[in-house]
């Protein structure tokens, strides 16, 4: 059974509209969201959290609507975007001193490993960081209390390529322990190291969503990378 179902999702802006977005992710998966910017990634992955409210269709968790159990729901999902600077001129520790009392499954120490993986410096203040260091502690909270799905925007973002494979890395041992990991990216290289599904998202609409070695063998031409079959992809959509 699917950990996460999302079914007919619809969102309207003005100049922009998500439309009929269907997907799902299973429990010891990496799958990459791909698309490029203004896709629709951001606007699915809010949705998905209820962060932005949806003008259509449905999103499940752990078999059940998340209507209705969307604080019981967040419990069990770790959520990261970007590089978000929380309290710009509090200390680390005194941060995560207010964040773990919203966790009843907070995990001591899961939290120090990964402090000392990611090299953070709990007396410095989220000002005093580089863009990269913000997005490992954005990443450090969201893998601090026993999420079992990961849900992260962009969370390679401003990382250096050491950095990069060091997080790929702890999304492999994640898997291994059962986690589903949904991550977007345009970063292409990330997904051919760590991927087990794709997701392709273009103007807002899912152009494919299946496991990646179903995808290159559905949409690759000879001797092309994952790179170059996406945007082969994208200029044809361009073009239709």
């Amino acid at each position: 059974m699917a950990i996460v179902e999302v079914s007919g999702l619809r969102k309207e802006y003005p100049s922009f509209t998500l439309r009929d977005v269907s997907f799902a992710l299973e429990r010891g998966r990496i799958t990459g969201f791909i698309g490029r910017n203004g896709a629709g990634k951001t606007t699915t992955i809010k949705s998905m959290l209820n962060l932005v409210h949806p003008d259509g269709g449905e999103i499940s968790f752990f078999g059940a609507p998340l209507a209705g159990r969307e604080g019981e729901v967040k419990q069990r999902v770790g959520y990261s975007t970007g590089t978000v600077s929380w309290y710009p001129r509090k200390k680390i520790k005194d941060i995560v001193s207010i964040v773990r009392q919203f966790y009843d499954s907070w995990d001591e120490e899961a939290y120090r490993r990964y402090l000392d993986l990611f090299d953070l410096d709990e007396s410095k203040t989220p000002r005093e960081l580089s863009a990269g260091m913000k997005v490992k502690f954005n990443l450090l909270l969201a893998l601090s209390h026993g999420a079992e799905i990961l849900i992260l925007d962009e969370p390679t973002s401003g990382l250096d390529p050491f950095s990069r494979d060091e997080l790929l890395a702890v999304f492999t041992e994640l898997k291994r322990e059962g986690v589903a990991v949904f991550f977007s990216t345009h970063v292409t290289s990330d997904l051919e190291k760590c991927a087990d599904d794709i997701v392709y998202i273009s103007h807002g609409q899912i152009r494919a969503a299946l496991p990646k070695a179903d995808f290159t063998a559905r949409y690759a031409q000879a001797g092309e990378s994952l790179e170059d079959t996406i945007l082969r992809l994208e200029r044809g959509v361009q073009n239709a």
